[in-house]
């Protein structure tokens, strides 16, 4: 899943009503003409050198879940409830914002999410999964199939993903989405968001840009809805 701002999203949501129209469409069209695994190409990326983990909690359809799939790719380590990561982890209980400042935290000590449904988060027992650094994500869309368009309903591997590119390393973020025929369009759905994101120092500056970039949003959105129908969603779980 991925950790938005804790009791925001509400309001964040009624900030942002329509800016990405014109991209969710493009995007959406193209990801409809692409299925199976992605092509190879020079533009891949490179794999991790640092660990990365995952806490699944067999929330979600296993044919459907993206952290799943990198397990199956040897591209994500299983952890168990009440092991302990000492690197960071992505999760809904973190008190600040992944940021630039979190780039040696990971290299030294890794990265990790925790694979649960927003729909079951009453009952994740998040005080089993422990970091000594915690850590939320700022706004930012899923292009996954089954949340797409949606603010903060990212998979295991767009939560990755964003944290990788957050934290410059940008090459291990494409890497990680190359493995998903869809993964491109999270980059590009969310490229103005995650490269304010990328320019800032701490916790407090991806805020800070968070705020402004949704101000942006605002007053740059379109006419047209934003997100897909409602009849175009299958369900809510955000661990695919």
């Amino acid at each position: 899943m991925a950790p938005g701002k804790k009791g925001a999203r509400g309001k964040l949501n009624q900030h942002v009503e329509r800016n990405y129209a014109e991209r969710l469409e493009d995007l959406r069209v193209q990801s409809s003409e692409e299925s199976g695994e992605s092509t190879d190409s020079d533009d891949e990326g490179v794999e991790a050198t640092f660990a990365v983990s995952m806490w699944d909690l067999n929330h979600c359809d296993p044919k459907k879940c993206s952290g799943r799939k990198l397990l199956r790719h040897n591209l994500i380590k299983n952890l168990k409830l009440g092991q302990k990561f000492q690197g960071l982890v992505l999760s809904p209980v973190g008190t600040q914002c992944v940021s630039p400042n979190d780039k040696d935290i990971i290299e030294k000590y890794g990265l990790a999410v925790i694979d649960c449904s927003w729909a079951k988060i009453d009952e994740t027992p998040f005080g089993r999964m422990k970091s000594p650094h915690p850590r939320l994500l700022p706004f930012l869309v899923a292009a996954n199939p089954i949340n797409y368009g949606k603010p903060y309903q990212l998979s295991c591997v767009e939560a990755l993903a964003a944290a990788m590119f957050i934290t410059d390393h940008k090459k291990e973020a494409k890497f990680y989405l190359s493995k998903f025929s869809w993964g491109h369009s999270f980059l590009e759905l969310n490229s103005e968001a995650l490269d304010m994101y990328a320019a800032c120092t701490d916790s407090k500056s991806v805020i800070e840009a968070q705020e402004k970039y949704l101000v942006l949003a605002e007053s740059e959105k379109d006419t047209r809805k934003m997100w897909p129908s409602s009849d175009s969603e299958t369900e809510s779980d955000t661990s695919k």
